[in-house]
């Protein structure tokens, strides 16, 4: 008996064991895969929008291909297929999504549009750099918006991630001042975007996958970037004329933007946001050594120095939001214990009370 038990305990730590490895593996792959899709993405885009590469310097246009095939996926999706049910409680009125949905798909337009024209004047490896500023964008608009708490610790932290990525830019081979102006605008805007997702959705209840969100938000995006598009690009495109678009190249850099949303969905949902956060440090590192050793951006030690103090910067700023977020889930964990502690006294009392009228 005591060796079955022993045995049958033995199996049992085996079986439990092995759906821990098995979960490790799956979030492994999903970590692998929005990698993969989020390398190839940018590298595409990069390939597309070089003058030196593929030669096609239309960042508008090539945003509104990937709306466009977006819209109309997310469509098929949600209308055609039902994959995933739009959000009912509340439901996504005419009123709410002018008031929240238009501000930010604007928001993603410009982000968007500025971020894909930096690929025109910046390596891959220092734009990826320049991105480092975001958890300094987002703590100081949240600041702004009254959404965070000033705190002399988190504006040190945030002073270091700036310091190292000046120290970053000081030693850029390739500088250019449009094409930094044009990373910085596209980290605000974005920034920005994810405060208002906050304040405009999230604390009205409502959550957005990212098949949803881009069924609501992709042409409302695609509608704000024809405005530019038609002063801005489309007398270039005219002036061009007899250019014929790749469809296999435009068809699958926008089945990659698609695919990488779907990856977050899979990656946030299975894992956590910081997962995600700690992914794209990895994601941002091989970006940096990919664009050095393939396509020969020239990466200088100052380069590499400045990015390495602003990496330890965004590594400190990740420790205090999951030190802050399981304090948050342990606050939320005690008050539950201390509901059914009381429930369970009040039950006590009711039978004890009973018991006493039944006596007497």
């Amino acid at each position: 008996m005591g060796k079955e038990g022993a045995g049958s305990g033995g199996g049992g730590d085996g079986g439990m064991s092995e759906s821990v490895i098995r979960k490790v593996l799956v979030s492994y792959m999903y970590v692998a895969v929005w990698i993969f899709l989020s390398f190839s993405v940018i590298v595409y885009n990069k390939y597309i929008l070089d003058p030196k590469m593929y030669n096609w310097p239309f960042p508008i246009s090539l945003t509104m291909v990937h709306m466009a095939f977006c819209s109309s996926l997310a469509v098929a999706l949600v209308r055609v297929l039902r994959v995933v049910d739009l959000p009912s409680s509340p439901a996504m009125t005419p009123q709410l999504y002018v008031a929240s949905v238009l501000p930010i798909g604007a928001l993603y337009s410009l982000s968007l549009w500025f971020s894909n024209s930096a690929y025109i004047y910046l390596s891959v490896s220092f734009i990826q750099m320049l991105k480092a500023l975001m958890p300094v964008a987002v703590y100081s608009i949240g600041v702004l918006f009254k959404k965070e708490n000033f705190k002399s610790s988190a504006m040190l932290n945030m002073l270091s991630i700036s310091f190292g990525v000046a120290i970053a830019a000081y030693g850029e081979a390739r500088f250019d001042v449009r094409g930094v102006a044009l990373q910085l605008a596209a980290v605000a805007f974005e920034a920005t975007r994810l405060v208002l997702i906050q304040i405009l959705l999230t604390s009205k209840g409502i959550s957005l996958n990212p098949i949803t969100s881009l069924y609501y938000v992709a042409p409302c995006c695609l509608a704000f970037l024809v405005v530019p598009w038609v002063f801005v690009e489309l007398p270039r495109l005219r002036a061009v004329g007899t250019f014929q678009p790749d469809l296999f190249v435009f068809g699958t850099n926008s089945l990659c933007a698609f695919a990488l949303n779907l990856a977050v969905f899979l990656l946030v949902g299975k894992t956590s946001a910081l997962t995600m956060n700690v992914a794209g440090v990895v994601k941002d590192w091989l970006l940096i050594a990919f664009s050095w050793s393939v396509i020969r951006d020239t990466v200088t030690p100052i380069n590499l120095f400045g990015y390495g103090i602003a990496f330890l910067g965004v590594g400190y700023y990740n420790h205090v939001k999951l030190q802050a977020l399981k304090a948050k889930e342990a606050q939320k964990k005690a008050a539950q214990a201390d509901e059914e502690a009381g429930s369970l006294l009040q039950e006590r009392d009711s039978h004890g009370d009973r018991k006493t009228d039944n006596q007497a």
